[in-house]
Parts: C-alpha cells; structure tokens; sequence
C-alpha cells in the first residue's frame, strides 16, 4: 500500500470512492459532480488537493481538502472528504492519510484545519477523539445550493 499525492488518472479512482461515500452517508442521490469536474478542479484548475491509498494499482482511500480563510486565523485548510473502502480499514489507512494531510497543513502553515463529520457516524467520532481533534457541537452549519 502507498499513500501519494493524485495524479491525472486518479480521479475515476477517486470519484468511485466519492460515490462510496455518499452511499455510506445515505445520500447518493445527492453527488452532482462528475470525474471529468473532479479532474479539471484537481489538474487544471487547482481549487482542491488530494492525496490516494493505493494498493495494488486500486485507489482504496483518499483525502481531499483546499485552503480556505477565517479573518480571526487567517489561512486555513478544509478537509473535505476523506474515504478508505470498508475493507480496509482496519489496516490503519484512515489514519494514515488524515496524519499526512495534518503533515501538509502543518508544512503549508495554515493557522486550523477543519472538516465536519455526521453525528451519527461514531466510527468517524471515534476516530477523530483519538486523533484529539476538537469536535464543537456549538456551531450549526449553514449552506446554500445553486
């Protein structure tokens, strides 16, 4: 197994686990995006970042993220998703690829890092109270679609 940063060519991979994971999250209906978009946004036009697990020419993880702003902290990272296929998971994938984002913020020297996570997922609760992350239940998200 291999952790890399992705490349052109990966975002089938990648979006294959996308859809994974709006499936695990009971919302597959809900992903619009293509791997065509991914890989323009990923390649060409640099908006977001991602990092593989691969394992025998099979992406079976993967992180995403891009650089956001707070005006109190300044310069930010945002993990926006972040999958590793059912089956290997307790291979310590998962926390392999948050330690190397966490790595990249670090070297990137963003002031936070920040993701979301549903409250009913306890594996990814779990994972990240034993990754010491700060889990704020007092912050509602907004959002809007277009």
């Amino acid at each position: 197994m291999e952790i890399r940063k992705a490349k052109i060519g990966d975002e089938n991979g990648i979006f294959h686990l996308i859809c994974e994971l709006a499936k695990y999250e009971f919302a597959p209906d809900q992903v619009t995006n293509t791997a065509q978009n991914l890989s323009l946004d990923l390649f060409q036009e640099k908006i977001c970042e991602a990092i593989v697990a691969e394992e025998n020419n099979k992406i079976i993880g993967f992180a995403l993220w891009y650089t956001s702003y707070s005006t109190w902290k300044g310069k930010c990272l945002y993990l926006e998703d972040f999958y590793v296929l059912p089956e290997f998971r307790e291979q310590k994938i998962g926390s392999q690829l948050f330690d190397q984002v966490v790595e990249i913020a670090e070297k990137t020297g963003v002031k936070r890092m920040d993701w979301q996570v549903l409250k009913w997922n306890k594996l990814a609760l779990d994972f990240y109270k034993r990754k010491n992350a700060i889990l704020d239940p007092e912050w509602i998200n907004g959002r809007l679609f277009f």
